[in-house]
């Protein structure tokens, strides 16, 4: 490979993960992988493709551009767009076959003016303070029942505070919604789905929160997070393992003595002589810039900690524990070497920041390869 910096996406680790939230869920449950974002780097096309081979009905992205370029790769499956109801996207909206989820009452008579029949997803804003309405049911009885051609299929939620087992905001979210939907009910508004839960409130067997359809993302790409709580903490009852690592490739080995002073800004002083290793990726590969003089990768089977400031195109590692690597050997930065492994929450959290982040903040130029 000429690659200086690659990403491998197991193919077998996707289906896995699928199917572990799958069986976790039941066959009443649908199962919406969330693709967006490329499917957090994993490659919106081909996670979509083997979630769908796998029997996902459901796929989630954030704005139509993300569903058309599903459509028109051949996915077959319903495509929700779940933060895009821009008015101008309603027409491409419909030409692809892309189910909005609406967050204003004035959005569905926009859409309703379309003239088409088309169906829509409601979100209620049940105390994220983010997408959604807030309006009373009342006010969401009429506007649905004002449409003429747009169709309510679904309501949903999105928890704010799903990992917090400590305080109440995620039953609170809970108790608002289903406030909402039987209020809805008795003014004669009955969709026929409901959904609530992503990732965490799946993996910590929130089952009240499931209803007709989960969103796993996380899980998808191999991840739980952990709970915050007092005493015990709940079990994750997904196995679901990481389906991506990241390599790079080094680009120069250089001995230095003492004192000699490494990278932009002097950030880190040689205490004695030492090897040290130029990494072909940088900040604008994805690596952090606050991994400088904190993160470490594998080199070698060994942990090897970056040194100085990561920059631009290059990082600098220390190959004390590796003297036998040269330019041109790869380095894993997400993955498992040997006994040694990191994944993307442990590189995360010496960044000071989530694996969420992480993984999305991976560059284009990262060339992406998929294995089984």
């Amino acid at each position: 490979m000429r690659a200086r910096s690659w990403i491998e996406v197991s193919r077998s680790a996707i289906a896995a993960n699928y199917d572990a939230v799958k069986r976790l869920v039941g066959p009443a449950v649908e199962v919406a992988p969330v693709v967006k974002a490329d499917a957090y780097r994993h490659g919106a096309l081909a996670v979509s493709r083997i979630v769908e081979s796998r029997g996902a009905r459901w796929l989630c992205v954030s704005n139509v551009d993300e569903g058309i370029a599903l459509r028109e790769a051949g996915s077959g499956a319903r495509i929700l767009v779940m933060a895009d109801s821009l008015e101008a996207s309603f027409c491409p909206m419909f030409e692809y076959r892309l189910t909005p989820v609406l967050h204003d009452l004035g959005e569905i008579a926009a859409l309703d003016a379309l003239g088409e029949p088309v169906d829509y997803h409601l979100k209620i804003d049940s105390g994220m303070g983010r997408l959604g309405t807030i309006a009373p049911a009342a006010e969401i009885a009429a506007a649905v029942q004002r449409a003429r051609h747009a169709r309510l299929e679904g309501l949903m939620t999105h928890f704010a505070s799903a990992a917090d087992y400590v305080g109440s905001q995620t039953a609170d979210q809970c108790a608002r919604f289903d406030w909402i939907c039987a209020a809805l009910e008795s003014l004669g508004v009955r969709p026929p789905m409901r959904h609530l839960s992503s990732t965490i409130a799946v993996a910590y067997g929130r089952r009240e929160a499931w209803h007709a359809m989960v969103r796993p993302g996380h899980a998808i790409y191999g991840y739980v997070s952990p709970v915050r709580t007092k005493g015990m903490s709940p079990v994750s009852l997904l196995d679901v393992r990481p389906a991506l690592s990241w390599k790079t490739r080094l680009l120069v080995v250089k001995d230095f003595p003492a004192g000699a002073r490494i990278g932009y800004g002097a950030q880190f002083t040689t205490p004695a002589p030492m090897r040290i290793g130029l990494l072909a990726a940088g900040y604008a590969d994805g690596i952090p810039h606050r991994l400088s003089n904190r993160g470490r990768v594998i080199a070698g089977g060994q942990f090897a900690p970056i040194l100085g400031a990561v920059s631009m195109d290059v990082t600098t590692i220390d190959l004390t524990n590796a003297p036998l690597l040269r330019p041109g050997d790869p380095v894993t930065l997400v993955g498992r070497e040997d006994a040694a492994s990191q994944d993307a929450q442990d590189l995360a959290r010496a960044a000071g920041t989530i694996s969420y982040s992480l993984l999305c903040g991976i560059s284009a130029r990262v060339e992406r390869v998929y294995v089984d």
